[in-house]
C-alpha cells in the first residue's frame, strides 16, 4: 500500500452509526417483591408494615426505605385510592396512587385522559382482561377513575403464595454514535478502498490508528492523514474459550493487539486463518500478521471489513 499525505478536510461530520445494545439479565426479586408479583396474578395487591415506624408500604418490601426497619407480615390492600401526582410520557399518563390505608405511593399507568387525572381524584385498580399468569407489575393494568369508590381498609393477608424468585428481563438500548470527521474518513476508506489510515501528530509525528484529533502522548493536534500498512506485528493476544453475553463469535477465537507498520498505536482485532486449538503453539509476541479483507462488494465501512489478521510465517 502506497504511503501518502492528505489534508484533513471535506469529511461529513454528521455521519452516524445506528447501534442497539441488548443485555439479557435475571432479576432476583426477594421474598417480599416476589410475593407481591405472585399476588398480582390473583388480583391481590400486597403491602407490608414496617416493624419500626409502622408505615404501610406498597409494593411489599423486605425493609422500610424510610427508616431501614424490617417489614413484617403481608397486608391485603384495597384496590382503591387517590391520585397524588401525575405526568405524561410518550403518550401514556402515569400517576402516583396512595392506596387507601397506605403511607407510600404506588406508580402505575392511568387509563384515562390527562385532563381528568386530577390530584386527589379517586381511582380504582384496572385488571387485564386476559387471565394468563404473568407475575409482572403489568399483571395489574393500572388505575382508572372511580369517583364514587368507597374508602377501603387493609387487612392481614391469610392466603398462600409461592413467591416469584426470579424474573427474566432484557434491556435494549438504541443509540446513534456520531463518527465525526476522523472516524468517518477511516470507515469510508475501509469500505471503498480497503485502505487503513491514521492521523499524524503535528508535534511528535506519531501516526495514530484509528485516526483522532489529538495525540494521546503529547496532546498536540493532528494535522495530516497518512496511509499505514495492513500488515504489522502482534503486540499481545488473548485466547477466548468461554461464552459470555454479547459475543459475536463462537469460542474459541483470538483477540490480538496489532501495531500496523507505519503506526505508533495498537489496533485490537481478531487473529485467525489457522487452527485456533493450536494458538498457543502458533502465536508469539512480535510475529508478523497481515489483514485478510472481505470481498470489496461486501465491505460496509466497519472494522469488520477486515475479517481477521493472519500470521505470516517466514
Amino acid at each position: 500500500m502506497n504511503m501518502r499525505n492528505n489534508l484533513i478536510s471535506g469529511i461529513d461530520e454528521d455521519a452516524v452509526l445506528e447501534v442497539q445494545l441488548k443485555l439479557p439479565y435475571t432479576l432476583t426479586t426477594g421474598k417480599a417483591a416476589g410475593s407481591f408479583l405472585a399476588a398480582l396474578d390473583q388480583k391481590i395487591i400486597l403491602g407490608t408494615t414496617c416493624e419500626k415506624c409502622k408505615k404501610v408500604i406498597v409494593p411489599a418490601t423486605d425493609y422500610c426505605g424510610a427508616c431501614g426497619g424490617e417489614n413484617v407480615g403481608f397486608l391485603t390492600m384495597p384496590h382503591s385510592g387517590a391520585i397524588t401526582a401525575v405526568t405524561k410520557v410518550d403518550g401514556k399518563v402515569f400517576i402516583f396512587v396512595r392506596l387507601d390505608g397506605a403511607d407510600i405511593d404506588l406508580l402505575h399507568i392511568f387509563h384515562g385522559e390527562l385532563s381528568t387525572a386530577k390530584i386527589g381524584a379517586r381511582v380504582i385498580a384496572k385488571w387485564p382482561q386476559s387471565v394468563e399468569t404473568a407475575s409482572r407489575i403489568t399483571s395489574l393494568a393500572g388505575f382508572e377513575l372511580a369517583t364514587s369508590a368507597p374508602i377501603g381498609t387493609s387487612k392481614p393477608f391469610t392466603g398462600a403464595l409461592e413467591p416469584i424468585s426470579e424474573v427474566p428481563y432484557q434491556l435494549a438500548l438504541d443509540y446513534k454514535h456520531s463518527y465525526g470527521p476522523h472516524y468517518g474518513r477511516m470507515f469510508d476508506e475501509l469500505a471503498t478502498n480497503q485502505r487503513i489510515i491514521g492521523s499524524r501528530c503535528s508535534a511528535c509525528h506519531n501516526v495514530l490508528v484509528p485516526p483522532r484529533e489529538y495525540c494521546d502522548v503529547c496532546f498536540a493536534q493532528t494535522d495530516l492523514y497518512k496511509d499505514v500498512s495492513d500488515a504489522g506485528k502482534l503486540q499481545a493476544f488473548s485466547i477466548i474459550n468461554l461464552e459470555f453475553v454479547g459475543q459475536t463469535r463462537t469460542p474459541p477465537y483470538v483477540y490480538g493487539e496489532v501495531v500496523l507498520d507505519g503506526s505508533a498505536t495498537r489496533l485490537i482485532h481478531n487473529i485467525g486463518g489457522f487452527d485456533i486449538t493450536k494458538a498457543k503453539e502458533i502465536l508469539s509476541i512480535g510475529m508478523k500478521v497481515k489483514a485478510v479483507w472481505r470481498p470489496l462488494d461486501q465491505c460496509k465501512g466497519t472494522l469488520d471489513d477486515i475479517e481477521y489478521f493472519q500470521p505470516v510465517f517466514e
